[in-house]
């Protein structure tokens, strides 16, 4: 059984303050062996109104705060993150099953976005622009919008929960979020303690868990609270649609970030050694429990054959096991039901006629990763009308370069795209027809930097993130002054 490693704090945070640990309580389990990792506290709608109530009561002097205060702050937590590494790996282990490479990536990822994010208070402040009234002058500047209530997810727990939350914080917004009750630690509360002790604010972050089946009552607050201005999610498409329909009646603004089946082209003009390298890291990176992971592979017929052989002696050597074993690449999924999902999906693919080129078994949660091939265009894991969230590649050969683009983008989704051929002008080309929010030319759709613009089209979400997150944060102010008396029609 593995050992606990949890933060010091498993309350709610609120107005700077972790809360009374008496309270109700749930279990965190780890996903690998179900051993009790944590009992976190289980709040609802009174801590979700206590806690939107300190980040408005904060929102005026953080929104005031000068960007060289702010800066100061985003830096002592990057400093903290990197100094916390080896606690943080072991508990994105327990609590998530995610590998070291996993954690590491994660961990990368958000000291830097922290490092870009301390200076992102310096950014254009607004506009002056002419009128065409004589003896006037408008002024456009962006404004904070108040508190932003943020959902963040278990899978990449970590620096997915420092995108929820940051990004508005960094443009002088106050927040609120809700971990998944899957990962609470590694989804905000360790982000709490890290704030914490690099000095911000009481008030100016804040955290409400709860127990599995309970996140209504906290959504309800922020849906209804007029101090609530933006909501900004990262999930499934599913709930989104759920989330979107409430602010749509409460004409709250929401920024979303959602799944992908994200494709993979490789031209007959590739490195096929490249190829399967790219898509042995894209498509099997913490389990296949990435949004951005690669779903399906197109391959030219000339290539099919030479690619899928690399391919799979590439992803048969991916060690499966604990993910606390620092060698390990492939840890647990999330829960039975993601297992289950897996499986389910496999079979139909195979009762159709599919090949398991390798894979296709389960020891407890964990799953080996799987490549199918000669998959029917009817088998779900192929459609591309749902995501299929697991270690799970489906390769399919193309004759047709045009045929294979289109069928590639007959999706609902436009997360992320790759593209393998040796000819830069050739991939830059498709990659503009791409209906998607990231096309990747020669490198895995799992590709991420902290300043580049992550987000999708369709029902991948809208909302980027990197500097270009203050069109979602901010609003726009005109203001006018004239220094010549007004002339009116009457």
């Amino acid at each position: 059984m593995t050992a606990p490693a949890s933060p010091r704090r498993t309350s709610h945070f609120i107005d700077g303050r972790w809360t009374d640990p008496t309270g109700p309580t749930f279990d965190v389990r780890n996903p690998l062996d179900d051993a009790l990792v944590a009992r976190a506290a289980a709040g609802g709608a009174a801590e979700a109104e206590a806690a939107v109530a300190a980040a408005a009561a904060a929102f005026p002097g953080w929104a005031a705060a000068a960007p060289g205060a702010r800066q100061d702050l985003f830096l002592r937590a990057a400093d903290i993150v990197e100094r916390r590494q080896e606690e943080l790996v072991r508990l994105m282990a327990v609590e998530g099953g995610a590998s070291r490479a996993f954690s590491t990536y994660q961990i990368r990822l958000s000291a830097a976005m922290l490092r870009q994010a301390a200076g992102w208070g310096y950014l254009p402040y607004g506009d002056v622009l002419r009128s065409d009234v004589p003896g006037r002058t408008a002024t456009v500047t962006r404004k904070p919008l108040g508190v932003v209530a943020g959902f963040t997810p278990w899978n990449g727990a970590f620096y997915l929960a420092w995108r929820t939350f940051l990004l508005p914080m960094a443009f002088g917004n106050t927040t609120v979020i809700k971990p998944s009750e899957e990962a609470p630690m590694s989804a905000g509360l360790v982000h709490a303690e890290i704030l914490e002790e690099a000095g911000f604010p009481p008030g100016t972050f804040n955290v409400v868990t709860h127990a599995p089946g309970d996140a209504p009552a906290i959504a309800d607050v922020f849906f209804d609270s007029p101090a609530v201005r933006c909501i900004n999610f990262t999930g499934s498409d599913r709930t989104a649609r759920v989330l979107g329909e409430r602010a749509g009646r409460a004409l709250k603004r929401m920024v979303l970030e959602l799944g992908g089946f994200n494709p993979v082209l490789v031209l007959d003009d590739a490195d096929i050694e490249e190829a399967a390298k790219a898509v042995t890291f894209g498509a099997f990176l913490h389990q296949g429990q990435v949004c951005m992971n690669s779903r399906k592979v197109y391959v030219a017929r000339a290539l099919h054959d030479e690619f899928v052989a690399r391919l799979a002696d590439r992803v048969r050597q991916l060690p499966v096991g604990d993910p606390t074993d620092p060698g390990v690449v492939i840890g647990p999924l999330i829960n039975d039901r993601a297992v289950a999902q897996i499986d389910e999906r496999v079979q139909d693919a195979v009762d159709r006629g599919a090949t398991i080129v390798t894979g296709g078994r389960a020891e407890g949660r964990l799953y080996e990763p799987t490549i199918l091939t000669d998959v029917p265009s009817d088998a779900i894991c192929t459609t591309g009308k749902d995501e299929t969230f697991g270690p799970l590649l489906v390769v399919q050969a193309f004759d047709d370069e045009q045929a294979a683009i289109a069928e590639a983008q007959d999706t609902p989704y436009g997360l992320t795209a790759a593209i393998m051929t040796r000819d830069r002008s050739r991939g830059l080309d498709i990659a503009d027809r791409f209906d998607a929010g990231i096309v990747h030319v020669n490198a895995p759709t799992m590709a991420s930097e902290a300043a580049l613009p992550v987000g999708g089209v369709k029902a991948s979400g809208w909302g980027r993130s990197g500097h270009y997150a203050i069109d979602d944060f901010t609003e726009v102010r005109m203001t006018t002054v004239s220094s010549q008396p007004g002339r009116y029609p009457f």
